[in-house]
């Protein structure tokens, strides 16, 4: 089985997070939804589990962070163009998400950012495959 990533997200209104993801384009699995909890499916082996704060905070120990004072994180996700970045982030700002940091291009790489509805901090990014490096293998010692 491929390594999966399953982000869980604190979120003050359950539905309001679906409607707002839905109108981003996200789907949702049935399977993993109920009145406290639903798993958005970012792509194939990426999921986001949004979860009200009362069920979010029975996982753990510290608080929540407040995300009108902190930055806990920056979600990154890579998109297919220039185009799709647009494309997504203005379909969040017209669902009510507020702009992070602006549009920011290198050229080879360009990114916008954006806060959904509870705060939390999307990178939305296209780098040009030609300049991504090839890996490169590991010496034989494991060392990096």
């Amino acid at each position: 089985m491929a390594t999966k990533i399953f982000v869980n997200l604190p979120v003050s209104d359950l539905n309001r997070s679906v409607e707002f993801f839905t109108k981003l384009g996200y789907r949702f699995n049935p399977q993993f939804t109920d009145e406290k909890a639903t798993c958005m499916i970012i792509s194939e082996d990426i999921y986001a589990m949004l979860l009200v704060k009362p069920f979010f905070q029975s996982f753990i120990k510290k608080e929540i962070a407040d995300t009108t004072k902190v930055t806990q994180t920056v979600l990154c996700l890579s998109a297919d163009s220039r185009e799709a970045v647009d494309e997504l982030v203005d379909k969040a700002i017209a669902a009510g998400a507020t702009t992070v940091n602006g549009t920011d291009d290198q050229g080879f790489m360009y990114s916008r950012d954006y806060e959904d509805l509870d705060g939390h901090n999307w990178s939305i990014m296209y780098m040009d495959p030609a300049a991504i490096e090839q890996e490169q293998p590991v010496a034989e010692s494991g060392a990096v």
